[in-house]
């Protein structure tokens, strides 16, 4: 598995998995806990190491019971959770604190490799309060790197401008039809290591045949393709499957480059 350098120096997987539907009711978003983990030993088992939970989804004892029964030590695995930008999570100090601890309680760890502000509000001191409360936790080595999910330019800044430690991740939505270009530069530009959330979401009929068209190149999938293009533009991707071939495929992205003009071409869908 290829990795990239984030700012802190940490080594993270440039590909992960989505979890938001894993260990509930027909694998759905809002389906109740089943505390399920066969898709998560599922990815383990066909090489993922990095996986991606939130307090929102409800789901992190899952992911830390998976942790659990493969056997292997916790190291091997780069866990990111989310605290959500809501009120009861960013009221005052001890509302960003017990946020924290809820998800070190239901992951059943010592630490988190990454720990993510899930989305802004419209307070840009209240982000930086509760950014503020992340970073001593990041000094106790709780959280071992700290960063911000849906944050645009302006909202980012703030905290790189304000904060003491730089957010060394913001992850946001990327996929065809909806690139976001603008905040990825942004964020290259500043040494914040770009994640895509929902990479291979809503891809639409027409994106996909002209994707397609370019796989058959490579002996690839358009999905491949796609997961491809990101990664050889700086940007971390954490696709989601509960099929296993799919959950291979995703990883197999690793034995070709794509040629500029057909980047061209993808970066147009």
């Amino acid at each position: 598995m290829e990795t990239v350098t984030l700012n802190t120096g940490i080594q993270l997987p440039i590909i992960g998995s989505g979890t938001n539907t894993f260990g509930k009711v027909d694998g759905n978003y809002m389906g109740d806990i089943n505390g399920d983990t066969s898709e998560l030993l599922m990815a383990m088992d066909v090489g993922y190491r990095h996986f991606d939970t939130a307090i929102s989804y409800r789901n992190e004892s899952v992911v830390g019971k998976a942790l659990q029964e493969s056997k292997k030590e916790r190291d091997q695995f780069f866990i990111t959770s989310k605290i959500p930008g809501r009120e009861e999570y960013y009221a005052d100090e001890n509302a960003v604190k017990k946020g924290v601890e809820q998800s070190l309680q239901a992951l059943n760890t010592d630490y988190i490799d990454l720990y993510l502000i899930h989305h802004p509000w419209d307070n840009l001191e209240q982000m930086l309060s509760m950014w503020r409360v992340l970073e001593s936790y990041v000094d106790k080595g709780t959280l071992k790197a700290i960063g911000v999910s849906n944050f645009n330019e302006e909202q980012l800044d703030y905290l790189i401008e304000n904060g003491r430690i730089k957010p060394a991740v913001n992850q946001v939505e990327s996929h065809p039809g909806k690139w976001n270009d603008e905040i990825i530069n942004y964020s290259l530009e500043h040494q914040v290591i770009p994640e895509a959330w929902g990479p291979l979401t809503r891809v639409s009929d027409q994106a996909k045949e002209a994707l397609n068209k370019i796989a058959e190149k490579y002996n690839k999938t358009w999905a491949q393709i796609i997961l491809r293009y990101q990664i050889e533009r700086g940007v971390v991707v954490i696709p989601k499957s509960h099929n296993k071939e799919r959950q291979q495929q995703n990883l197999d992205v690793f034995n070709f480059e794509l040629a500029e003009e057909d980047k061209q071409v993808i970066s147009q869908q």
